[in-house]
């Protein structure tokens, strides 16, 4: 009997757990979510855009304008997935499925975790100066940056 030939990619999958796991996220504007991938395709760690651990999410607001915004309180998922990590090794040579381009700030984590590339579905704020300097960031470090292609092809499941 032949093998299967219909299996999906390692992109395909990778991005598929980044988009489940920010299907996780409480926030009713936006959902993120990130995994982080061994170079031998195992997947170290996974993360989406929330509160931190331990606050309640009907505590603070999730509103994106005024002076009490969501941008004050929420972790993103780039930055949960590498501070959820437990696996006691580096993530030096790592990849970060990201469902968005990550901002300035998530940039500088994934260099100072020793990520080597980041492989991003949507880069939606590329023209914010936010996203302009972390792709500055990321290219001057030497982190890969790859679009993912989406193949079209539609996942689902059943139970």
């Amino acid at each position: 009997m032949l093998e299967r030939t219909d299996y999906i990619n390692w992109d395909e999958y990778f991005m598929g757990i980044a988009i489940l796991s920010g299907m996780r996220s409480k926030d009713p504007n936006s959902q993120v979510g990130a995994c982080i991938v061994s170079q031998d395709n195992r997947i170290l760690s996974m993360g989406y855009n929330g509160f931190p651990n331990g606050i309640p999410d009907s505590e603070f607001p999730w509103t994106r304008e005024g002076e009490d915004n969501k941008y004050l309180y929420v972790t993103h998922s780039e930055l949960n997935a590498i501070l959820n990590y437990r696996g006691g090794r580096s993530l030096e040579g790592s990849k970060l499925y990201v469902t968005l381009f990550p901002c300035n700030e998530c940039a500088k984590a994934i260099i100072q975790s020793g990520i080597k590339e980041v492989i991003y579905a949507d880069d939606k704020y590329k023209d914010d100066p936010k996203f302009m300097a972390s792709r500055r960031l990321l290219n001057r470090s030497g982190v890969k940056l790859t679009e993912y292609k989406a193949t079209g092809r539609e996942i689902c499941f059943t139970v």
